[in-house]
C-alpha cells in the first residue's frame, strides 16, 4: 500500500522542504494542495514552479495527487468561496481555479486531481445548485480530457455532495463519465456515513481514484490523528486492498502544521505497524 501526506499539513514548511522531510521519511507520495504558499496557481511564472516541482518529485521518487481546497486562493475575505454551486457567471472563478489546477496535474504527472461541490448557498436553491454543479463538473471534464487527467470528486460533510451516494448521483447525472472517479475520504465515513467504514470503501470501490486518511468521530467533523478516533484501522486498509485500490492513500490533517514532521512520522508509523503482512503486495 502507497501512503502520502498532505501538504496542507505543512503550511508553516516550503514546499520543497515538505517534500524532502516526506521523502526521507519514507513517503511514497503527497497530495499537494495549490494555495498561496504551495505552488500557487495564479504565480506569474506557474509554469517555471511547476517544471522545478515536476522534477523534484521525480528526483526525490515521490507520486502526486492535486488537491484543491485552498481555503482563500480565490478571494482573501471569503472561506472556499465562490463555489461550483453558485449562478455560472459566479462560479466561473472556480472553474477557472480547477481548470488550472487540471493543466498543473498534467504537467505533474497526478494521478488524479481532487476538488468538492462546496456549500450551498443560500440564495441557491437545491435543484439549481445540482444543475450548477454539473455544468461545472463538465467544463472541468472538457479539461481533464484533453489533457488526460483523472478527476476525484471528494463528498465533504456540510456540503451538498456529502456522502458516497451523493456521489453516485453526480456521476449519473454528469452522464457515468469514466474520468470522474471518487476521492474518499476514510474519516469521513466514520462521521456521516451511514454503514461501517470498510463497507463504504467496498462500496466506492469501482469509482477510486484517490484517497485520504486520518481518524475521526462519529458526527464530528474534526480532522484526528490516529488513535484519537474511533476507527478500527486494520479492517479498512484490508478493504481497501479488496478493492484492487493501488493509488495513494494521503494522511489529511490540515491542522497539524505546527507539529507536522512529528505528526508526519507517528502517522506513517501506526499505518505501516498496522498494515496486515502481505497487504497490497502484487499476486
Amino acid at each position: 500500500m502507497r501512503f502520502g501526506y498532505g501538504t496542507n499539513g505543512f503550511s508553516n514548511h516550503r514546499l520543497d522542504e515538505a517534500l524532502v522531510v516526506l521523502a526521507d521519511m519514507g513517503y511514497d507520495g503527497v497530495a499537494l494542495t495549490l494555495d498561496a504558499g504551495h505552488l500557487d496557481p495564479y504565480a506569474a511564472d506557474i509554469g517555471h514552479q511547476v517544471d522545478r516541482v515536476a522534477k523534484r518529485l521525480r528526483d526525490l521518487d515521490l507520486s502526486v495527487v492535486i488537491e484543491t481546497g485552498g481555503r482563500y486562493v480565490i478571494d482573501p475575505l471569503r472561506k472556499h468561496h465562490p463555489t461550483l454551486l453558485h449562478p455560472p457567471e459566479a462560479a466561473a472563478a472556480r472553474v477557472d481555479l480547477l481548470l488550472r489546477a487540471v493543466r498543473i496535474g498534467a504537467d505533474l504527472g497526478a494521478e488524479a486531481v481532487s476538488f468538492w461541490s462546496g456549500i450551498r448557498p443560500p440564495e441557491v436553491g437545491e435543484e439549481e445548485a445540482w444543475r450548477n454543479l454539473v455544468a461545472g463538473v463538465a467544463a472541468v471534464l472538457g479539461e481533464a480530457g484533453a489533457r488526460d487527467v483523472t478527476l476525484g470528486f471528494e463528498p465533504e460533510p456540510g456540503m451538498l455532495v456529502d456522502t458516497i451516494a451523493g456521489f453516485e448521483r453526480l456521476h449519473e447525472l454528469a452522464g457515468r463519465p469514466e474520468r470522474l472517479g471518487l476521492t474518499l475520504d476514510i474519516g469521513h465515513c466514520r462521521c456521516l456515513e451511514p454503514d461501517p467504514v470498510p463497507d463504504c470503501v467496498r462500496r466506492a470501490g469501482p469509482h477510486l481514484v484517490n484517497v485520504q486518511i486520518e481518524d475521526m468521530r462519529r458526527g464530528v467533523h474534526e480532522h484526528l490523528e490516529f488513535g484519537e478516533g474511533e476507527i478500527d484501522f486494520p479492517p479498512v486498509l484490508a478493504a481497501l486492498d479488496e478493492t484492487g485500490y493501488r493509488g495513494l492513500v494521503s494522511v489529511e490533517l490540515p491542522r497539524h502544521s505546527h507539529a507536522a514532521p512529528l505528526v508526519a512520522a507517528h502517522s506513517l508509523r501506526f499505518l505501516r505497524e498496522l498494515e496486515p503482512p502481505g497487504l497490497g503486495v502484487a499476486q
